[in-house]
């Protein structure tokens, strides 16, 4: 968690209206032993399965083979060359955007086909050197790429995204030629000086739902946006759990006190340790928005608190099922989950004391079901959202 800056990445997709799945396919992974990001939005030809199928191939080669330092060139003829050919046009056909991202190096961008990236440097258009590349060999022979390469500086913003998005609106009274990838940048370039802090998700959100509506709210192909964004962490603290020693109690109570960033406290114990050690008083709510779960408490210094272990299993599960089309209440789970999304470094402190209301206290403390859960969190916030996570037992 010593980088220079955090590395946000998001995407927002959304299916042609006549689909039930996307053929647009966004997949990005951390790799933590070479420091390294590799993102990849893939376009499939046509919409639908067919679609979909062809995106989701071309996407996982593009990602393992970058992964693998295979060269730019190589990859691309490797994916044109493997891809199956559609029964009725004969021909193998889907676009990608694949972006390789040093933490303290080069960004690569590697494309075929998709609208060109735009790159941000703060408030303004920032414009890397582009460079052919033509393919050589098999099918792909004569197929030309665009890649570019630069160092990456703070508040640098990449947003990549498909022909859903720059033709939108196409053929209709707004736009005879399609939204188009020119007035896409100045919509990214206003929303940013209008709101500089917006996050990664917000950005492709705002823009795939502005391409919804420039067809008239019934998309016409397949929409997405992939946003990456270069900037300060925003860290969030959670603790649950007791100290394993009733001595650390003050020093528990500290460390809550004292980390700068949204602070949450799951368990009724939990609180109560800290309001006692901090002196402060916990208020109750009567705000039952999710039945499952008791509602939140109040307590000044801290962002939420909740329950314990049913609130923190029940946020797992919505973490496991997360997906853009997740709508999230206002109840306790759904609560931390927002949180947790909109947060890059999470820090969790859990303490070690056993509670008996939930396990026996005869058996060893690392068979505790407040590891257990915390442990399932931790790695699926590193897994499926690129978090940076620290976990702190005490």
């Amino acid at each position: 968690m010593d980088n220079r800056f955090y590395i946000e990445v998001n995407a927002e997709l959304k299916n042609h209206h006549e689909s039930r799945i996307c053929g647009d396919v966004f997949l990005s992974r951390r790799i933590n032993e070479e420091n390294r990001i590799v993102a990849v939005l893939s376009d499939g030809m046509g919409h639908g399965v067919k679609a979909n199928m062809l995106a989701t191939l071309t996407a996982t080669m593009a990602l393992n083979f970058t992964a693998e330092h295979k060269e730019m060139h190589r990859i691309a003829e490797i994916i044109m060359n493997t891809l199956p050919e559609c029964s009725e046009r004969k021909m193998s056909y889907s676009t990608f955007t694949i972006i390789d991202i040093e933490f303290d190096g080069k960004v690569r961008i590697l494309e075929y086909d998709n609208p060109q990236t735009i790159v941000l440097r703060g408030k303004k258009i920032f414009e890397p050197e582009w460079t052919c590349v033509m393919l050589e060999g098999g099918k792909s022979a004569g197929k030309e790429l665009k890649s570019c390469e630069f160092i990456p500086e703070k508040e640098d913003r990449i947003i990549f995204f498909s022909d859903g998005v720059a033709q939108s609106g196409l053929g209709g009274g707004k736009f005879l030629f399609g939204w188009g990838r020119d007035s896409v940048q100045q919509y990214v370039l206003e929303l940013v000086n209008h709101e500089p802090d917006l996050s990664a998700l917000q950005l492709a959100h705002k823009v795939v739902n502005m391409a919804h509506v420039n067809d008239g709210y019934l998309s016409k192909d397949d929409t997405s946006c992939g946003v990456i964004y270069f900037r300060e962490p925003r860290k969030m603290l959670v603790c649950t759990g007791p100290p394993f020693e009733e001595s650390n109690d003050s020093e528990f109570a500290r460390m809550v006190d004292q980390f700068d960033g949204k602070k949450i406290i799951c368990g009724a114990t939990t609180a109560d340790i800290i309001a006692r050690e901090l002196k402060r008083s916990i208020e109750d709510t009567f705000d039952f928005d999710d039945p499952d779960l008791p509602p939140i408490s109040l307590m000044e210094g801290v962002d939420l608190v909740t329950e314990g272990i049913l609130t923190l299993g029940k946020v797992t599960e919505i973490l496991k099922g997360f997906s853009s089309s997740t709508r999230l209440t206002k109840g306790p789970a759904d609560r931390i989950v927002k949180m947790l999304i909109e947060s890059d470094e999470i820090h969790f402190i859990i303490g070690t004391r056993i509670n008996i209301a939930h396990q026996d206290p005869s058996l060893p403390v690392e068979l505790e079901i407040r590891r257990t859960v915390v442990k399932r969190i931790a790695r699926l916030l590193e897994d499926k959202f690129l978090k940076e996570v620290a976990l702190t037992f005490i």
